[in-house]
């Protein structure tokens, strides 16, 4: 048993976020720690269904404090953001939460608060109490390192255009980009409230006592090495998270209620052969065009190859029945499933008929895509997504990019069907394939192999445990 009475967990209003930082709480659990959720009403079902399965997570419901900051009392996370004026309030919202989760840390007197980038002010609030202070970022080690490069050297300004390749310096690896893949936040050419709140997040990150990362350092290992040695950030790889989940149901039970029957899924997957299925998702956030949807539409269907594509609600809601081209869903009803919504996606991934994933890089999705040993075609588009790309392209090899170059919050007509379908068919039935297939599976087991015991995550989290509980010692 833990010599920790309790850590608690304040995870950012946002699905990619709120899932990995609920895996984290019940792998902690795991090892004798007892462990609690500050969360909004609108993230309480996930934790409430691991509660119902016997996991003993301890839940308090904290109200986003709408009506103080102006924000309407429907929005409780970030994806019902809309305008910039939303996103001033939200930000005021967020603020405003730190003297509610000071009274909460000074009543129930925790080991340690394991915060969200999101909340800076959680540096200070733990201080204040003489806690340590994890920070969790949801995203891995090249992502960070790159980040801490590119703010450090800014190298975007030796550049002549837009378009000009430049290498970010001093990592493992020379990777390449263009200003045009740069975040405007680090290019500095964003202002107002969330970038402020990014500017504030990453001083007060510097100042924290370390960095639980959602990775194994087999994954990543020069980059897990260059975070800590070369940057000097104390750091624990305690991923991947999503492997704490164990069955179907609880795969099943990610983050949203599916929008589909997973058995009705499942069964569509299993009258398809091996390996012959593409998967496609972009994720919570990501935001298509109707033009944009209608490129990924035939180039899908044009790479002659069995899939199914999940599109967001958002996109449903908004563009009604005219998201999808003329008579597409009678041509491909024998080869395509489409799920409006929600997907259950670790079940999916992880079926033998799904043969590779378009993904937009987001971090939750790489490390599921890892885990389920399929090769990728990234297509990122905005956040740490181009960083993670490179991962996957340059440094792994278990993938092929779909070719966008547009760092932006809404995929606009950018990239044409022939680049979806190449990229598509390259992943599948090209010459290389099966070399990246094999390597894909090597990564899996090798991800297994972290989080069991003696294995790399499984020691770097005793090591956490075991350095938490001297702290509190110390105290």
């Amino acid at each position: 048993m833990s010599k920790l009475h309790l850590i608690i967990f304040l995870p950012f209003m946002a699905h990619g976020h709120m899932i990995p930082m609920l895996d984290m709480a019940k792998l902690f659990n795991s090892r004798g720690v007892r462990t609690t959720i500050l969360s909004t009403l609108a993230f309480s079902d996930p934790i409430k269904k691991a509660q119902e399965s016997g996991i003993e997570i301890g839940l308090i419901i904290i109200r986003l404090p709408n009506q103080e900051s102006g924000l309407p009392e429907y929005i409780q996370r970030l994806d019902q953001v809309t305008t910039v004026d939303l996103v001033q309030k939200f930000v005021e919202a967020i603020s405003l939460l730190q003297e509610p989760v000071e009274k909460l840390i000074q009543e129930f007197n925790p080991n340690c608060l394991v915060s969200d980038t999101f909340f800076p002010w959680t540096t200070d609030s733990a201080a204040k109490f003489c806690i340590p202070r994890l920070v969790f970022h949801g995203t891995g080690y090249l992502a960070r390192c790159a980040s801490e490069q590119m703010r450090l050297h800014k190298p975007f300004k030796n550049v002549s255009s837009d378009s000009e390749p430049f290498i970010l310096p001093y990592l493992p690896h020379q990777l390449k980009f263009t200003r045009t893949q740069i975040s405007p936040f680090d290019l500095r050419e964003t202002e107002g409230e969330f970038a402020e709140l990014i500017f504030q997040s990453r001083e007060a990150d510097r100042r924290s006592y370390g960095v639980a990362v959602n990775s194994f350092y087999e994954l990543e290992s020069s980059y897990a090495d260059h975070y800590r040695n070369f940057l000097g950030i104390k750091a624990w790889n305690i991923g991947p998270l999503l492997l704490c989940n164990n069955g179907d149901e609880e795969k099943a039970g990610r983050g949203r209620k599916s929008s589909i029957d997973e058995h009705e899924c499942l069964a569509w997957l299993d009258s398809k052969k091996p390996g012959s299925v593409v998967y496609a998702c972009f994720g919570s956030m990501v935001s298509c065009t109707q033009a944009q949807l209608h490129e990924i539409a035939f180039g899908l269907e044009s790479s002659g190859q069995d899939f199914i594509w999940v599109v967001r609600e958002r996109r449903i809601d908004e563009m009604k029945s005219d998201f999808l081209p003329n008579e597409f869903e009678e041509r491909i009803r024998e080869k395509g499933l489409i799920i409006n919504g929600w997907a259950p996606q670790v079940l999916i991934l992880d079926h033998p008929s799904i043969g590779s994933f378009v993904t937009h890089c987001g971090w939750n999705s790489i490390l599921e895509g890892v885990c389920a040993g399929v090769p990728m075609v990234t297509w990122p588009m905005f956040a740490e997504q181009f960083f993670n790309e490179k991962l996957v392209t340059q440094v792994l090899r278990i993938g092929v990019s779909v070719g966008n170059k547009q760092w932006r919050t809404v995929a606009i007509e950018g990239v044409q069907r022939e680049a979806v379908a190449e990229a598509v068919r390259h992943v599948m039935v090209s010459g290389e394939a099966a070399e990246m297939r094999n390597r894909a599976k090597c990564y899996r087991e090798m991800a297994r192999k972290a989080v069991e015991e003696g294995g790399s995550s499984y020691t770097d989290l005793s090591a956490l445990i075991e350095e938490l509980s001297v702290y509190r010692r110390s105290k």
